[in-house]
């Protein structure tokens, strides 16, 4: 595929009726603020940026996307895209529809939330140059096409069960990261001690606290140790010094200090509270 040249290909005749088809394919490397909609697709339609940069605004939601970035346009959705003025990209493309397109989208990682990845992927540009050298107007072009768009999909396919066995295993590192704190969390553990109790790394295991829980391995400890000094300070008698033992803090001092960061007040002041209800 020629980077530098400006090439578009389509195929315009209508194919609802097939189970899917090749409506256009094409590569396009875009001048500065090149730009497309707003407008809808009656198909689908995926980008893949070869090189540069652009924005794609979908629902009121303006995306920046960038070289190695495969975006998808689903049918009957208002977007637009630009070209950046600085960068512009260079991308090709295929767009497609049939009776089996829907349920072949939907094995793949794109949803109506999800409609950019981040692949740098010479596989994927390789099947779409694929698709894209293999246009033609004879029959056994289309039939061609056609093949090379299945196989293309089948490789988006292999990503969302990439995607699946990923989460599957986070769902494991979760689990018994929050096990392990469950039942440790009166001792003097950190995050270095949870990472390696379920052999990961310090940082992997802050990627997956961030990405699946919101907060960091960190702040969870923290308020996991702080909201059971609060049922210790409301159900038994034991003095704050005591209850900062019993939740992993060796210094009492420190423990006030944390628990009013993370309350807004004092252990005692918590405990009065309380006492006054």
């Amino acid at each position: 595929m020629d980077q530098n040249s400006f090439k578009y290909s389509y195929k315009t005749k209508t194919k609802e009726n097939l189970s899917i088809a090749v409506y256009n394919t094409g590569i396009q490397q875009c001048e500065s603020g090149h730009c497309w909609g707003p407008g809808l697709r009656d198909h689908y339609l995926l980008h893949y940026v070869i090189s540069g940069k652009g924005l794609y605004t979908c629902k009121d939601t303006t995306y920046h996307v960038q070289a190695g970035d495969l975006f998808v346009v689903f049918p009957n959705q208002v977007v637009s895209y630009r070209a950046e003025e600085q960068d512009p990209w260079q991308y090709c493309w295929v767009g497609f529809n049939g009776t089996e397109a829907k349920r072949l989208m939907d094995l793949t990682p794109f949803r109506p939330d999800c409609l950019i990845l981040s692949l740098h992927n010479d596989a994927i540009l390789q099947a779409l140059t694929e698709i894209y050298e293999a246009w033609g107007n004879k029959p056994t072009d289309e039939l061609n096409m056609i093949g090379k768009l299945y196989l293309f999909l089948s490789q988006l396919v292999g990503l969302q069960q990439e995607v699946r066995e990923e989460n599957n295993i986070t769902s494991v590192y979760i689990e018994n990261a929050l096990k392990y704190i469950r039942y440790n969390y009166s001792h003097s553990i950190d995050i270095t001690s949870i990472a390696d109790s379920i052999g990961i790394s310090r940082s992997h295991l802050y990627r997956v606290f961030i990405k699946h829980l919101g907060i960091s391995p960190n702040d969870y400890l923290t308020r996991f140790r702080i909201n059971r000094a609060c049922s210790l300070l409301r159900n038994s008698d034991l003095t704050i010094s005591n209850i900062a033992n019993s939740v992993g803090y060796d210094d009492p001092l420190y423990f006030s200090r944390v628990f009013k960061k993370v309350k807004g007040v004092s252990p005692s002041m918590y405990l009065h509270t309380m006492e006054s209800n």
